[in-house]
């Protein structure tokens, strides 16, 4: 298997994008996953390593990668020793790190005998459901969709109208990251960008307007996405393909770090569903 990791590719916004690809090198061109990691999270956790080596041996061409501002760096790609850049991050900016990221790979001359950019596929964890979804309805490249653990909305996330006023006046509020104990900031630019570019994020037009095949997971177990969100984008087309996981919570059943050689039941069975789905 070749394994490409920590390649540094430019997008819009100054901070290079951090892309990891998985696949075996054999000449034959394979359908194109792009995996994008959610809220807190990067492309090195928990099992994500292990999930990429599992879609590259089912035949893939899988890639995986940090939005711009996620706060990780290119020399430290896990965790956030970047704050001021997490605190700059927004739906547009991850919007945009998607759309440079499949520009990448589509004009990536050493990728031309190995992936198929007729066949792009995203998947989308967690907040990033929203992303995918929305770059799927928006970017006719995409071929299929997944929104694994997915969110339904971003208006009732960005701000309740209690700490608004404070947030405006502060230019800045904090959120707990339970596990490594940072104070994550949020800069009220973060606000300003979803008003600004509310109809373009609205997840529920671009899920009822979605026109490619559309795969919906969600753990029933979920307690950070109620699974009730899945049954509402599912509800929004009802074209899609909706898997519910017994037993799965938000990361199905894995956590970081992940030192164990073998994935969780639960993600092997969505792997599988996923291969399915695309192939």
């Amino acid at each position: 298997m070749k394994i490409l990791k920590n390649n540094a590719i430019p997008g819009k916004h100054i901070k290079p994008i951090v892309v990891d690809t998985f696949y075996i090198e054999n000449s034959q061109t394979k359908p194109i996953i792009i995996f994008c990691h959610g809220y807190k999270g990067f492309k090195d956790w928990g099992a994500w390593n292990l999930m990429a080596e599992t879609f590259a041996n089912s035949g893939f061409f899988f890639v995986k990668f940090n939005f711009s501002h996620n706060g990780g760096t290119l020399e430290q790609p896990m965790d956030f020793p970047d704050l001021d850049a997490f605190g700059n991050n927004n739906y547009t900016k991850e919007l945009d790190d998607l759309e440079s990221v499949i520009d990448w790979i589509c004009s990536n001359a050493s990728f031309k005998n190995e992936a198929d950019i007729g066949n792009i596929n995203l998947i989308g964890h967690s907040r990033a459901g929203g992303i995918v979804t929305i770059k799927a309805e928006e970017d006719n490249r995409v071929q299929k969709v997944v929104s694994l653990a997915g969110v339904s909305s971003y208006g009732k996330r960005t701000s309740t109208t209690g700490d608004l006023e404070q947030w405006k006046k502060d230019g800045v509020k904090y959120v707990l990251n339970g596990r490594t104990k940072q104070q994550m900031p949020h800069f009220y630019q973060f606000y300003e960008d979803f008003i600004e570019n509310e109809e373009r994020l609205t997840i529920k037009r671009a899920v009822s307007n979605l026109k490619i095949p559309y795969l919906i997971i969600h753990g029933d177990e979920d307690t950070s996405v109620l699974i009730d969100e899945a049954h509402q984008l599912h509800k929004w087309n009802p074209k899609s393909h909706l898997e519910i996981i017994k037993g799965a919570d938000h990361v199905f059943n894995t956590k970081h770090p992940w030192q164990q050689e073998e994935l969780s039941i639960q993600l092997k069975h969505i792997i599988s569903l996923i291969v399915s789905f695309i192939k």
